[in-house]
């Protein structure tokens, strides 16, 4: 063996920490103690050591029991990061891709690393078999594809590893798969105990609703091009960055490759130059060569497209923007969990959310009641909150720098809710209240300025709160509708328009 290979070994030799060899000795004692078929789930955040934990298993299961054991993954790239892995803990394995039609020299492996899909595939031939396999374990097991293996393995010992036991599939909950739930530390324990990083959320308000549910569950990538897409998520996007993770090195997430073109051509033009993309549709060069550039860049920005969810570990990104919404809990953890890996001169990281995500599942920090959602998937995810419910909540605070150009205006809060209410105690009609909010915001333009053009140019600037204000107002109302509520907001401007001119020549007419 080579010195340099030698090398790469020491450097893949893994340090076990006090809380995976207490995991480690609680997983084997149920290998060593359950029935032959025992299927069980472990949980563990991302970052806090999956593979290094189930590769010791794998070794202590090799020295103590006279059978194989498989390893199953669910892209390539993983088989690849595995088998080093288990390389670095002396397991001599053997990866079948492709490439490989038999096994005549599989009494040479004590271990086998795979892809679910080219497992089957193989095992469906006459001609390939794995013999003596004692355990079987599955990474990212929240994705239950290895169901199609089942009847191949029946006598072994199922070992599945995931960050977030909540099936992909809820037609399919994990609990019909495994009989029990092992519970590792929580984000919050490996963040005090110094493991990850700790992490600082900036959550700016999005509206949802024009977004559509595709078959899968989650948002549909047509559907959210069309709204990242905008120039007013665009410039929300900008102001994001230029405010939270200016300098530092920034992993953009996106649901759409149209978005993430978008955002390069948007930050291009805004005059960041130290930025990539990077699809599932880039060749294999292509994705080394960007992510060499990434990883050797200090304050690379790279937006990209689901393809760096799993199977990336790039510890010196220092902040994740969620430019996307997602009803997908284990893909929340995914992106955040790029950002949480802890370095000697890196504490923390930032997370930018565009996608109400907090909102809808919790900061990524907020303790998680695992066994529950293992066992009720079906009540976790009916009590998520919908985004009409989240919307209802948003609540608009004008920025400082927008503040400081209404400094003559000794209030300029308004709330609807109130008014609202007032306005029905009355018996007055509903549309009361807009009229008073749009004669509040003409007031605040025309004390703060010199002419009308200047009026009008800096109700420009109220589109945020307009369109808050208009939210909170159909909200109130027993029904109505997105396109009534667009209709209201086009009307609003129109009408603010006018009563500035209005309000002018009252100024006017009363220095006269």
């Amino acid at each position: 063996m080579s010195k340099k290979d030698i090398l790469l070994e020491l450097e893949e030799k893994k340090k076990l920490y006090s809380y995976q060899l207490g995991d480690i000795d609680r997983i084997f004692d149920k290998i060593e103690n359950a029935p032959a078929n025992y299927h069980l789930l472990y949980q563990l955040p991302t970052g806090g050591g999956k593979t290094v934990i189930f590769s010791e298993i794998t070794r202590r299961y090799l020295e103590k029991f006279d059978k194989k054991v498989v390893v199953l993954t669910h892209r390539i790239e993983l088989c690849k990061q595995t088998s080093k892995m288990l390389k670095g803990f002396d397991v001599k394995n053997k990866i079948i891709n492709s490439h490989v039609k038999d096994l005549p020299e599989q009494n040479e492996y004590d271990c086998f690393v795979a892809m679910v899909e080219t497992l089957k595939n193989r095992l469906n031939d006459d001609k390939f078999n794995l013999d003596n396999v004692g355990l079987l374990i599955i990474d990212e097991a929240h994705f239950n594809s290895f169901r199609k293996l089942f009847h191949s393995f029946k006598n072994t010992f199922f070992l599945g590893v995931t960050a977030t036991p909540l099936s992909s599939n809820v037609k399919l909950p994990m609990r019909e798969n495994y009989q029990e739930l092992i519970v590792g530390h929580s984000i919050g324990s490996l963040i005090d105990k110094g493991y990850l990083a700790k992490a600082t959320t900036f959550s700016y308000d999005v509206g949802l609703t024009s977004l559509k549910i595709g078959i899968n569950g989650d948002y549909t990538v047509k559907s959210s091009d069309e709204l990242y897409t905008n120039l007013a998520m665009q410039e929300k996007l900008i102001h994001a960055y230029r405010s939270h993770a200016l300098g530092k090195k920034t992993l953009i997430f996106n649901n759409g490759i149209i978005t993430s073109l978008n955002v390069l051509d948007t930050f291009t033009s805004s005059g960041y130059r130290n930025i990539k993309h990077l699809d599932n549709t880039n060749t294999a060069e292509e994705r080394k060569d960007i992510l060499k550039w990434f990883k050797d860049t200090p304050d690379a920005i790279l937006t990209s497209v689901g393809i760096l969810t799993t199977g990336f570990d790039e510890p010196t990104v220092e902040s994740i923007i969620l430019n996307r919404a997602t009803k997908s809990l284990t893909l929340y953890f995914q992106m955040i969990g790029r950002g949480s890996r802890k370095l000697p001169n890196k504490d923390n990281f930032s997370i930018i959310d565009l996608g109400n995500n907090a909102a809808r599942f919790g900061l990524w920090t907020d303790k998680m009641d695992w066994q529950h959602i293992f066992k009720y998937p079906e009540q976790y995810i009916h009590n998520l909150k919908g985004d009409v419910e989240i919307e209802m909540n948003f609540y608009y605070k004008m920025p400082d720098e927008l503040k400081a150009k209404f400094s003559k205006t000794a209030d300029i809060t308004f709330d609807v809710e109130t008014e609202y209410h007032q306005a029905l105690s009355k018996n007055d009609r509903p549309k009361v209240v807009i009229e008073k909010s749009i004669e509040q915001h003409a007031s605040m333009c025309v004390e703060n300025t010199e002419t009308i053009p200047e009026a009008k140019q800096l109700a420009k600037e109220l589109a945020d709160d307009i369109e808050s204000r208009v939210r909170h107002f159909a909200n109130c109302l027993s029904s109505s509708t997105k396109n009534y509520r667009d209709w209201l907001i086009e009307d609003y401007k129109t009408r603010l328009s006018v009563m500035i001119g209005k309000k002018f020549r009252e100024k006017l007419f009363s220095e006269e």
